[in-house]
């Protein structure tokens, strides 16, 4: 049982995703901890390199399973007992494979967080790296909204507005009421904002960063 679990998070601690732009240039590398509620390290790396280079490079990093998986960051350790462990973003998007086979383009954005898996062990999107994924996406942008906010936040994330997405398109989808929450839906993301707070994310669009769902 144990090593039928490690081996899962092994899969789910690594990374996914697809760059924008080329080896040259930069990416941002962000440290968490706690569903990002701690920041431990932000900076900016060398584009070029694998994820798990850039992260070995900046911080002190042990791993197992050949280097694949990251048990610790800087002394701070994952655990079967505790429950807790590294997990891994790529532009917002939630590891599928190993750090060491995913090379970071300019404008990636890759993010590790400590947290328990407990309750929840998979989260597929988070909103904290905004607005990825939808710049570095591999697919086009569209805002599901009307008016001024809505074609603010469709030239940030540099989509356009539509009434309604097409099938090959992430979303950011304007709806009544409040919260920021991103889903996985047949292969595309789809990104909720309510209302109430789209205005707050066009004036600002880093006040979801290092949040898994929500604004301050």
């Amino acid at each position: 049982m144990k090593r039928a679990l490690a081996a899962l998070v092994v899969v789910l601690a690594a990374a996914t995703g697809c760059g924008g732009g080329g080896d040259r240039g930069t990416a941002e590398l962000w440290v968490t901890r706690d569903r990002g509620r701690t920041v431990l390290l932000t900076t900016t790396v060398a584009a070029g390199q694998t994820a798990m280079q850039a992260l070995a490079r900046t911080a002190k990093v042990d791993t197992r399973y050949g280097g694949r998986y990251v048990q610790s960051i800087d002394g701070i350790e994952g655990g079967f007992v505790a429950r807790r462990d590294w997990f891994y973003f790529l532009n917002g998007i939630e590891g599928d494979r190993s750090a060491s086979e995913v090379r970071l383009r300019d404008g990636d954005v890759e993010w590790w967080d400590y947290r328990s898996w407990r309750e929840r062990m998979r989260q597929p999107v988070v909103v904290g790296a905004f607005p990825q994924p939808f710049v570095h996406g591999g697919r086009p942008a569209v805002v599901v909204g009307s008016g001024s906010v809505a074609r603010s936040l469709a030239r940030i994330v540099g989509g356009r507005v539509a009434a309604a997405a097409p099938d090959d398109a992430n979303v950011l989808r304007i709806v009544p009421g409040g919260g920021f929450a991103g889903s996985m839906e047949h292969g595309r993301v789809v990104f909720t904002l309510g209302a109430r707070d789209a205005a707050r994310l066009a004036a600002d669009p880093t006040l979801a960063r290092f949040r898994y769902e929500g604004l301050p």
